[in-house]
């Protein structure tokens, strides 16, 4: 790779982290406040019992696999590196949430749950990037056969 094709690529890789990171925090703000107006989850502020929780810690999980996805199919090269690089900066985002919240009071909730979203970003990543790749791949392999 060129000096040129470098150069150009830096905006893309970094437009593709950031796009992964706001599909990410979008699709997970918006099912919460949905299920905040469905009366399923309490008001901000209201502890949420650990079954919420764990709903939550479902759907972010998912949410994150889709933006580790997104990330590796927007980026120029690399999408496994991508991916991480987006798991990187929530590992990062999620412990210094943890730290500032640990023991701000019980609206916060129980100490699991940030831990949990901290030890799932790298393995979501693996595997949003993991199937771009599988695409890839299977991209290659189905050129080579029509070809």
């Amino acid at each position: 790779m060129n000096a040129a094709q470098t150069s150009r690529n830096v905006p893309r890789s970094i437009g593709a982290v950031i796009a992964g990171i706001i599909v990410g925090v979008a699709l997970s703000i918006v099912t919460d406040v949905l299920l905040r107006m469905a009366g399923i989850f309490p008001a901000l502020g209201v502890r949420m019992a650990d079954s919420l929780l764990l709903l939550a810690t479902v759907y972010r999980t998912a949410y994150s696999m889709l933006a580790a996805y997104v990330t590796a199919r927007l980026a120029p090269s690399r999408p496994m590196f991508h991916a991480f690089v987006g798991a990187f900066i929530g590992v990062i985002v999620g412990t210094i949430g943890a730290i500032v919240t640990w023991n701000a009071g019980p609206q916060y909730g129980p100490h699991w749950y940030p831990i949990a979203l901290i030890l799932l970003a790298l393995p979501t990543a693996w595997a949003g990037g993991r199937i771009r790749e599988a695409q890839i791949a299977n991209g290659r392999s189905s050129a080579v056969a029509a070809g």
